[in-house]
């Protein structure tokens, strides 16, 4: 036994966004299915390598309505983290790699040994599609308060509260309910920018996302109430890189951070377009890091 086939599914047309794909928050739910599948496959678990530490997403094609998906999943040691977990999310269809997931785990250090016995018959080597590419590999502010990104230049772009149907099966919020905040709030954090919702619309231009690193911090139960504060992060001729923080709002803890690299398509040629030198200027004035 090597990779793994850990899901079987299909894009809803109700899982799709404005820009007619599969939005982000449902490849997270599909990664993380994939997820418990191999750890019920694969016996891995905490208590042999401690909490995920982060889930690195890249994104390498659309997946539209109807298409199928499949999922197969496996442990690279020579991954950016000393366990590494990578999924590999494929258009069930044509076979073509839509997106990719590495889970990074730091187990004790002596127990390295042992693992790369005990997972040798899931182990497979580290494909470069994988590989992070404009986020570094590592968790990312963590020691964050509201506060402290508040005065840097982060500003709120959304609030909401914990649901029951947001609940795992390990009773804390899902990856999926961290990115639904994300997302319904990022399109208020383009808009402080030139790339407004009636310039996007106007040139025919849609929002992507390109890669994300979502990092808990601490767990989210039913009935906590949320804030999301984002700011800039980086800025290039095609992209930008935003960092959402998850708090708790009646405490103000840290719940996740999550790590974005954007970039502006052109909904009709499918391709990424060059951000206007405006924006490059605005972005790079409200970088918070």
């Amino acid at each position: 036994m090597t990779i793994q086939a850990t899901l079987f599914s299909f894009v809803n047309r109700w899982e799709c966004d404005e820009n007619d794909h599969l939005n982000v928050q449902f490849y997270f739910s599909r990664f993380e299915e994939a997820d418990r599948q191999f750890r019920l496959i694969s016996g891995l678990s905490e208590t042999l390598v401690g909490a995920r530490r982060v889930r690195h997403v890249r994104f390498h094609k659309e997946l539209r309505t109807g298409d199928l998906i499949t999922v197969q999943s496996s442990v690279a040691f020579d991954g950016p983290h000393m366990l590494t977990v990578i999924h590999e999310l494929r258009d069930g269809g044509t076979g073509m790699l839509a997106a990719t997931a590495l889970d990074g785990y730091e187990p004790n250090a002596s127990s390295a040994k042992n693992l790369r016995q005990r997972f040798s018959d899931f182990q497979t080597p580290m494909i470069s599609e994988a590989s992070p590419r404009g986020l570094s590999a590592g968790p990312a502010g963590l020691r964050a308060t509201l506060p402290g990104v508040q005065s840097k230049g982060a500003q709120i772009c959304y609030r909401g509260t914990v649901l029951p149907r947001d609940i795992g099966i390990d009773n804390k919020a899902d990856d999926q309910f961290a990115l639904s905040c994300c997302t319904d709030g990022v399109p208020h954090v383009w808009q402080r920018t030139p790339m407004t919702h009636s310039y996007l619309s106007e040139n025919g231009f849609g929002r992507v996302a390109v890669e994300m690193k979502l990092t808990w911090a601490t767990p989210l139960k039913t009935g906590d109430t949320v804030i999301v504060a984002t700011g800039f992060t980086g800025v290039g001729p095609k992209t930008f890189s935003m960092r959402h923080h998850l708090f708790e709002s009646r405490t103000g803890r840290l719940a996740a951070t999550l790590d974005v690299v954007a970039l502006t398509m052109d909904l009709e040629a499918r391709k990424a377009v060059a951000l206007p030198q405006e924006a490059h200027q605005t972005i790079n004035k409200m970088l918070i890091d």
